[in-house]
């Protein structure tokens, strides 16, 4: 899979519609271990989901994580600094493939990440390890790669004209196990472990705006791909855009895009 380069601009045209399952996973973790406690977000993004950590725990030191320069530039600009309950907000480059806790911390959480870090699973058990005893591990991911908005990306790029530099750069349809698979590997790990699925139907507005909203996401290693040749990357989007009008046609109030997550919330035994 390609390595996407991400436009902050992009990702925050539907900030609230993104934002949401990040309070629906952040409303099922219970108190924290610590009243000022240690908080990681890996892939933390802009910072704006971040920042809601701090409304939350407002005596936190809350520390976002994100391997886009772009990304962490929005975050420094819009979100870091103290907070008004004593705490503070700041980010910091790193890759969560490797990332493990340098100091025990109450609470690691992850927003629509995870689905592009191969093996994250193998990673639950060095995060686990760096919690204090009750501590939480939360995260959220899509759980729609079979859904249209990916199935049809996967048969457009694997065409006779895409093939050849597009096939192999699309998230795998594995990126995401089933909800049994994460609470038994969390259950084994020694966490009471909550995971559930929801699927939002976004009622979304604009001319093709299914198309906007996966530029900003599950688009972007097709557009990093393309990136040096403009005109090969107008005429993808546009034989795309056509399949996603026939797949999730307009109404006069919009056009609705459902949208399953997963989400898990694991505590560790105190």
């Amino acid at each position: 899979m390609t390595t996407p380069i991400w436009d902050p601009g992009q990702y925050l045209r539907h900030a609230g519609h993104r934002a949401r399952p990040f309070a629906d996973l952040l409303a099922r973790v219970p108190a924290l271990p610590t009243p000022a406690p240690r908080i990681a977000d890996l892939g933390c993004g802009p910072g704006n989901v971040t920042a809601q950590l701090t409304e939350r725990w407002p005596a936190a030191h809350v520390t976002g994580y994100d391997n886009s320069p772009a990304m962490l530039d929005r975050a420094h600009t819009e979100h870091e600094g103290p907070t008004a309950g004593g705490g503070r907000l700041d980010f910091a480059h790193a890759d969560v493939r490797t990332w493990a806790p340098e100091e025990p911390h109450d609470l690691i959480v992850s927003n629509a990440t995870l689905q592009w870090v191969p093996g994250h699973a193998d990673r639950f058990a060095d995060w686990i390890a760096g919690l204090r005893p009750g501590g939480t591990l939360a995260f959220q991911v899509p759980d729609n790669i079979d859904a249209p908005l990916h199935a049809l990306m996967r048969e457009l790029a694997a065409t006779p004209r895409w093939k050849a530099r597009l096939a192999d750069v699309l998230r795998r349809t594995d990126s995401v196990h089933t909800p049994g698979a994460y609470l038994d590997r969390l259950a084994r790990l020694g966490c009471a472990a909550d995971v559930w699925q929801t699927t939002y139907f976004h009622v979304l507005e604009g001319e093709d705006p299914v198309l906007d909203w996966v530029k900003g996401t599950g688009l972007r290693p097709a557009l990093t791909a393309l990136a040096g040749d403009p005109e090969a990357r107008e005429r993808f989007l546009a034989e795309y855009r056509d399949l996603l009008r026939q797949a999730y046609p307009s109404a006069p109030y919009g056009t609705v895009l459902p949208f399953r997550r997963l989400f898990a919330v694991a505590v560790k035994e105190a």
